[in-house]
């Protein structure tokens, strides 16, 4: 594995959410003086929250898979995860509900999905998810200490025991495909299926390699934090300047002091000078690619995941029939990915992700209220062509009524609160193509051949975050800041 060249003593991490504070954890831990520099006023970047009349929201990612990782980021400060953040594992981990009117609770436990399945659909089916089951716990083994939470210096490190495995079980054919071996009841495919619209990928067009976040979901299961997901960059935060780092808030990197191929120092936009002997940057990539001053030599153009439109609404009811986590599938399936990815649509029959936070920690909203979000996939800003300003506010008053017909009557009336996000607000947070889903994990952006958290032309300075190695989510995000850590100091030095 290639490391910076020269001293690595000074350390400045720009930006302070998920990738840049796992960073400073694992380099303040191996006993580094670490800065941390961010233009917010507080920690979180993506997983920042906003309070609203009583309401604390969540505006970035409301699903925490693989809280394992998150324990080895406090680890490396010599922390207990349990001694900062209070998780609760969520049983349903997800409720399905689709357009036929039937529903399932989908949980992690083998024992009680396999009973589920074999309610819903029968016991061919219910044998089919256990084999399901079997196969993407292999394939999680195999992927995920080489291919996932390594660094890689060029396309051959893929050569390996693990890639043929990975062959062997089907790991580059379609995604949909390998679920539909095992499955043959379609509305238990898109179960396991759905997640590849993490990955920017359709399940036809996305890779079986990543049934993997299949994996972290309906296997590894999903958890919530007491106080909301913003609790997760608060408490790591405070951990890591508890260890020694130093925060910096409040100001931006405005430029890199640059001398023979080394990074110098950072000029800040209030015009202060940061020494420093290496620079993790946590920025979107065009910014970092700016300050750095190269562009990126790549034979085809990067492509951006596909956006979100989500409305955050704060109600007067609380309801104790909704789970905290509800997919309501649209009849249309495919043709929904064809509509967002191909066509620069909006879906003619939705799907959404609906979080109901309040069901696990009822303190997010004022006593006796609830609290949602509906989460819409919607083209990004280069492949669509639609008016966020004008279009916004109606889409979102589509996007309750349609919740309410399908799933919970008298739901608009009991809206007192709301806040809504659309592809220019991610825009104008500085998010490629106004997409919180970074750039899409097509076979040329997926590992070796995603933008390397290397620079070529840099010695001293290491990528981390969503636009990197090894992609988008909260548990790739942490790993990312440890990747970048071990090109700095050596792997765990």
């Amino acid at each position: 594995m290639k490391r910076i060249s020269g001293p690595a003593e000074r350390v400045v991490v720009v930006g302070a959410g998920l990738a840049g504070l796992a960073a400073a954890a694992h380099l303040t831990g191996r006993g580094r003086s670490v800065t941390v520099l961010d233009d917010r006023e507080g920690p979180g970047g993506r997983a920042s929250g906003h309070q609203l009349d009583g309401y604390s929201i969540d505006t970035g990612p409301t699903v925490l898979t693989m809280p394992g990782i998150l324990g080895d980021t406090f680890a490396a400060l010599g922390e207990e995860l349990g001694d900062w953040l209070e998780l609760t594992r969520l049983d349903p981990a997800y409720r399905a509900l689709f357009a036929d009117g039937s529903h399932l609770d989908v949980h992690t436990g083998a024992e009680a999905m396999a009973e589920a399945v074999r309610a819903f659909a029968g016991p061919a089916e219910a044998e089919g998810y256990l084999r399901l089951r079997n196969w993407l716990s292999e394939l999680y083994t195999v992927e995920f200490d080489r291919f996932i939470a390594s660094n890689f210096d060029s396309p051959l490190s893929l050569l390996s025991p693990q890639l043929a495995k990975l062959v062997a079980m089907g790991g580059f054919r379609s995604l949909d495909g390998a679920i539909g071996r095992f499955l043959k009841d379609p509305r238990l495919k898109r179960v396991f299926s759905f997640q590849s619209l993490y990955a920017g990928q359709s399940p036809r067009r996305a890779l079986a390699l990543y049934a993997v976040i299949s994996y972290m979901d309906t296997v590894g299961g999903v958890f919530f934090p007491r106080g909301g997901m913003g609790a997760v960059p608060t408490a790591l935060a405070a951990a890591v300047a508890k260890a020694g780092a130093t925060f910096d808030h409040g100001d931006s990197a405005a430029s890199l002091e640059m001398s023979g191929g080394r990074v110098q120092a950072v000029r800040t936009a209030a015009g202060r000078r940061l020494p420093c002997d290496a620079v993790v940057l946590t920025t979107e990539l065009e910014q970092t690619y700016r300050l750095l001053g190269r562009i990126p030599r790549r034979l085809v153009p990067l492509r951006p995941a596909p956006s979100a439109v989500v409305l955050h609404a704060g109600t007067v009811r609380a309801r104790t029939d909704v789970a905290h986590h509800s997919i309501l599938f649209g009849e249309a399936w495919h043709r929904t990915f064809d509509e967002i990815i191909g066509q620069g649509t909006l879906m003619s029959d939705p799907s959404l992700l609906i979080t109901r936070p309040t069901a696990t920690d009822p303190a997010l909203a004022p006593a006796g209220h609830d609290l949602y979000s509906i989460l819409a996939p919607v083209p990004n800003l280069d492949r669509g062509r639609q008016r966020w300003g004008a279009l916004g506010p109606r889409y979102a008053d589509e996007l309750a009524r349609h919740v309410q017909r399908r799933m919970m009557p008298g739901f608009t009336a009991e809206i007192d609160r709301t806040f809504l996000l659309t592809p220019d607000d991610w825009a104008a947070r500085g998010m490629v193509a106004g997409t919180p889903f970074s750039y899409a994990h097509t076979f040329a952006q997926t590992g070796p051949f995603r933008p390397a958290n290397l620079v070529r032309g840099v010695e001293n300075a290491v990528l981390a975050g969503a636009g990197t190695v090894p992609g988008v989510g909260v548990p790739t995000v942490l790993l990312s800041g440890r990747l970048a850590a071990d090109r700095i100091t050596g792997a765990g030095r």
